[in-house]
């Protein structure tokens, strides 16, 4: 399954509490900004991209417990 969702990681704080908990995760993450896509697992990939804007998350996968764990960085577009 694959599922996508808007979120924002607004501080250098954030992004690591995001991948510290987006690590542990079975699935498969990837963070979209505009044509450049990371994996949402490396904090270098993530600094490499524009985080003034929202970024797409792309959840490959079974998710269960994994959107309660994401849901605090979803934002409504």
């Amino acid at each position: 399954m694959i599922r996508k969702m808007t979120i924002a990681l607004r501080s250098t704080d954030e992004v690591r509490e995001f991948v510290r908990e987006v690590m542990p995760l079975e699935n498969e993450y990837d963070l979209i900004s505009g044509k450049y896509v990371i994996d949402a697992k490396s904090i270098l990939g993530i600094y490499s991209l524009n985080l003034s804007k929202p970024l797409d998350l792309v959840i490959r996968g079974e998710y269960g417990d994994d959107l309660t764990v994401l849901d605090k960085y979803k934002i409504q577009v």
